[in-house]
């Protein structure tokens, strides 16, 4: 599986894209299961039939690009933060990136690691080890790049993730992921109560961190990214609950940006499943 994941990542971007938007409706087709969570948490944020439509491809996308995002050349991209990201490293107390399952996600980590590792070290990353051994393997050894350091959802890695914004680095999570038992509590997601990770905001509560929002979005025909950064609109409560629905309706106001580019298929309503 891997020598195709290599090959694959020397197909053309516009390509992969291609491919994956035709594997997305096929999915969508062919698994009742999917296609209905996905109508339901789509219709539940308000999106529009078009909206759906272009959705279903830009989900097969975001697997279409995955060879070329963890094995391939980098992708092409271009910022859009308004300085931002230098403000807040400027301060010196460390960044807390939020990025929600939004258009090509991968992406903004690989992109400030080639542009600010050099002089602000390398960007810390929290993921989900894969159940399937070879591809928990896999993900382990592609997403170390230079510049970047990937840590797995264990207490080792969270307290990486303490360690960097200590050292006044940055770190990246995705909000809007189910964590496991006892890591987060329910709040409301556009509308309806989600379990949701505590752990972003606990980390500015102990560190002072910086938070900013970022996405990056799809360009079409192949063209690249164009990664979106914005600073929170007020400053992280100290009350658990109303933090995490300050983080929710920040997430919610980003998908509404795009909502063709969000994986609306994602079961983000689930209950959490026992800790690793």
């Amino acid at each position: 599986m891997l020598l195709l994941l290599r090959v694959l990542s020397l197909f053309p971007l516009g390509l992969l894209q291609v491919i994956g938007w035709l594997l997305g409706w096929l999915a969508f087709l062919v698994s009742p299961t999917y296609r209905r969570r996905f109508v339901e948490n789509a219709t539940l944020a308000g999106c529009s039939r078009g909206q759906m439509a272009a959705a279903v491809g830009h989900a097969g996308c975001m697997v279409g690009e995955l060879p070329r995002l963890w094995l391939g050349r980098p992708l092409p991209f271009r910022w859009d933060d308004g300085g931002c990201i230098q403000r807040a490293f400027d301060a010196g107390r460390g960044i807390v990136f939020l990025t929600p399952h939004m258009g090509c996600f991968e992406l903004s980590p690989q992109a400030l690691a080639a542009d600010y590792s050099e002089r602000q070290g390398p960007m810390t990353i929290l993921y989900r080890p894969a159940r399937q051994p070879w591809l928990a393997r896999a993900m382990a050894s592609v997403r170390e790049r230079p510049g970047l350091q990937a840590v797995p959802t264990t207490l080792a890695g969270v307290r990486q993730l303490i360690k960097a914004l200590r050292q006044g680095r940055a770190v990246g999570l995705l909000p809007d992921q189910v964590p496991p038992e006892g890591m987060g509590a329910w709040s409301p997601f556009f509308g309806r109560p989600a379990y949701t990770m505590t752990l972003a905001a606990r980390l500015v509560q102990q560190t002072g961190a910086t938070v900013l929002l970022a996405w990056s979005e799809r360009l079409s025909w192949g063209r690249g990214v164009a990664v979106h950064v914005r600073e929170m609109r007020e400053p992280l409560s100290a009350d658990m609950d109303t933090a995490l629905a300050q983080l929710n309706a920040e997430m919610e106001q980003l998908i509404r940006a795009c909502p063709a580019q969000y994986l609306w298929g994602y079961a983000r309503y689930k209950p959490p499943r026992g800790e690793l």
